[in-house]
């Protein structure tokens, strides 16, 4: 039976105990922990810890253990309520310091990064978009049951609320940005979110920058990411030189001023062009190379999840469903995680004396069909090494039907983030409507799904590898590469 508690205790210990530990937070199927001394970690140990499907980040401030979809919610929870009553005995200051995200000033935010200053930021801009990913699933299925009840003509009375409802949060995700990204880079989210803020409210199509007029919503999530940022700098310069009485007035006036008038008068602008340079790209893309560019991202997508840099294509995600209704990205990438679906099979199916590894696969390929691919990934392609290679064959495969469709005028696409696999299915539509974006991405799981099985089973073992007298794997986790 699985203990939560245990797990949490036992993380806390292998990462240098709740005094190292600086800030906590998950993601879909991770705890991310920022810690003190990277040194203090005892990674071994901690990849060794029964649930825990993998380690990321070892020897740096930003940890990730990754311990699968529902067993992280729990776990970070008790993580969090173990911190906070160390600090409440008085013994733990780092444990006040972990659970709190208000301001976000603390060390932990600004520590090196694991691969460079490139990696550091993405890494921090994806952490702006992660809490938002449950209401752009919960607005993005609303909104595609409203538009099936709509073209059914069913329930006429209640598709104009559910249409509202499906809508609230897009048409006001800029302040949400912005909030994140001030409470992310150091600053008061709530100025982050206020100036935000300028970038949806109606009364910029009354302004005029380069000699056109600015229209509401423009420039998107990427203008008010850009708009937060500089908030940030703006408040930070200001806290440093004002004193007290005065900070007080002046800093967040200054902030709210400065900003939103650059926000105007340039950002908004420069991030309307870039978000439609972003939609023009994407189009081309799909309608003139849709199946070369299939293959290449279904291809490499398992290593940016493996890397935890697949977040940071959130804001080009998020960029595509403003202007598009759909992002065309998400189904070729969603072909990865079915190439790793494959593949398992494939190593279950070749490894038949494996026990552990089996069971391994049996509990992680659920999971695996709803699209959160790191229980297989970390469990059973990346240790046993060959089956992940061969597993993003499978997904280049299912990226290039796609593509390929793409090609041929049907676009497939996603109404909202988050969720792949089967669990995409709800959010499915294009611009012949839904029912052939089902029956496309529907061919492209199963192109990914044979492929994937039948490259590991032909590639993803060593040559003379027996399939009935296989060495057990003790612990998939940390087994040998092949």
């Amino acid at each position: 039976m699985r203990n939560d508690t245990a797990t949490a205790s036992a993380v806390l210990a292998l990462t240098g105990g709740p005094a190292n530990v600086r800030h906590v937070t998950h993601c879909l199927t991770r705890l991310r922990l920022t810690v003190a001394d990277p040194a203090a970690v005892d990674e071994e140990s901690l990849r060794a810890l029964p649930g825990v499907l993998g380690v990321i980040g070892a020897g740096t401030p930003s940890l990730q253990v990754v311990l699968g979809p529902g067993v992280v919610d729990a776990v970070t929870a008790e993580v969090e309520r173990q911190l906070a009553a160390g600090a409440g005995a008085g013994g733990v200051r780092a444990g006040k310091d972990a659970v709190e995200t208000d301001r976000g000033s603390h060390p932990s935010r600004t520590g090196p990064p694991r691969k460079g200053p490139l990696a550091a930021s993405l890494r921090r801009i994806a952490n702006v978009f992660v809490p938002l990913i449950p209401a752009l699933i919960g607005c993005g299925i609303l909104a595609g049951v409203n538009g099936l009840l709509t073209n059914a003509g069913l329930l006429p009375g209640l598709t104009p609320a559910l249409a509202a409802i499906a809508s609230g949060f897009m048409a006001l995700i800029a302040v949400f940005v912005g909030y994140r990204t001030a409470q992310e880079f150091g600053g008061t989210p709530v100025l982050g979110g206020a100036v935000a803020a300028v970038i949806v409210h109606p009364g910029v199509a009354k302004v005029t920058a380069f000699g056109v007029h600015l229209s509401p919503g423009q420039g998107g999530v990427l203008g008010a990411l850009a708009a937060a940022l500089l908030a940030t700098r703006i408040e930070k310069w200001c806290r440093g030189r004002l004193p007290g009485a005065l900070d007080v007035l002046l800093t967040p006036t200054v902030t709210v001023l400065v900003a939103g008038l650059a926000t105007l008068y340039g950002l908004m602008y420069a991030a309307g062009a870039v978000a439609t340079a972003i939609g023009t790209g994407a189009n081309w893309l799909l309608t003139t190379t849709g199946a070369f560019a299939g293959l290449i991202l279904g291809g490499l997508f398992l290593p940016l999840v493996m890397l935890g840099l697949h977040q940071a294509l959130i804001p080009i995600h998020t960029t595509l469903i403003e202007q598009q209704g759909y992002t065309v990205l998400l189904p070729l990438l969603a072909m990865a995680g079915a190439g790793q679906v494959g593949g398992a099979l494939a190593v279950y199916v070749r490894l038949r004396h494996d026990t552990t590894l089996r069971a391994t696969i049996r509990s992680a390929l659920p999971a695996g069909l709803l699209g959160v691919g790191e229980p297989l990934i970390y469990g059973v392609s990346l240790p046993l090494g060959r089956p992940f290679v061969t597993a993003c064959v499978g997904g280049a495969a299912g990226g290039g039907f796609v593509g390929l469709f793409a090609m041929l005028g049907e676009k497939v696409g996603a109404t909202a983030i988050g969720p792949s696999g089967w669990a995409l299915f709800p959010l499915l539509t294009g611009n012949q409507g839904p029912a052939p974006a089902i029956a496309i991405y529907a061919g492209g799981l199963l192109t990914a799904y044979a492929v994937g099985f039948a490259a590991t089973l032909a590639l993803g073992f060593p040559r003379g590898t027996a399939r009935d007298t296989t060495p057990p794997v003790t612990d998939p986790t940390r087994a040998g590469s092949a």
